[in-house]
């Protein structure tokens, strides 16, 4: 899953939610140097990722994009799924969208600190062009891809993704929806575990 996904699977407390979403970079056992809620937020990650990358429906909707990009079908999926989260957030959440990027945004601002040197790097730009909100719109979903098109010096053409995205539009989302509920499901239970140990 992608930023939104794993920031909104994180439950109601700050640091756990910041530890979702900076533990890309935190390799192995580094993570045991964080604070307790911040560990929790990484192994909720790594709990997440291990989930989804096994997952019949996910491994469906990256069959799809397979022969064309290869080993780059699922981060494409995976931002896929973040703009059919945004798109339907009302389903999943009661706080709308924007005021909750909003609060997120903060959150990082707040804690800065113990943000990891790329993630203090990347904040301003995230912010500024308001990542989180855009996903829910296709074009911004199509600079999100774009963008990750240029990081891999053009070679993945991750940026023509959106016209897949567009013409098996209500395959994915239908696929995002169903998988997404039990995702839920297995996040929650796994952050119970998490926070009684």
């Amino acid at each position: 899953m992608n930023y939104l996904a794993h920031i909104y699977l994180s439950g109601d407390n700050d640091l756990v939610t910041i530890g979702n979403f900076i533990a890309d970079g935190i390799k192995g056992k580094r993570y045991k140097k964080y604070p307790k809620a911040i560990q929790t937020g990484i192994l909720l990650h790594r709990h997440i990722d291990t989930f989804t990358d096994a997952h019949e429906t996910v491994r469906l909707s990256t069959k799809r994009l397979h022969k064309k990009y290869g080993h780059y079908s699922g981060i494409i999926v995976d931002i896929l799924y973040d703009h059919f989260l945004a798109k339907n957030w009302d389903k999943y959440s009661n706080i709308p969208l924007k005021d909750y990027v909003e609060a997120f945004y903060d959150s990082l601002k707040e804690h800065y600190d113990i943000l990891p040197l790329r993630i203090q790097k990347m904040m301003p730009y995230m912010v500024s062009d308001n990542w989180l909100l855009s996903y829910k719109s296709i074009e911004g979903i199509s600079r999100v891809l774009d963008g990750m098109n240029r990081r891999t010096k053009n070679r993945s053409s991750m940026n023509e993704a959106v016209v897949e995205l567009q013409e098996f539009y209500e395959a994915f989302e239908n696929e995002f929806s169903s998988f997404f509920e039990e995702l839920i499901v297995s996040s929650n239970k796994k952050l119970l575990e998490l926070n009684q140990d």
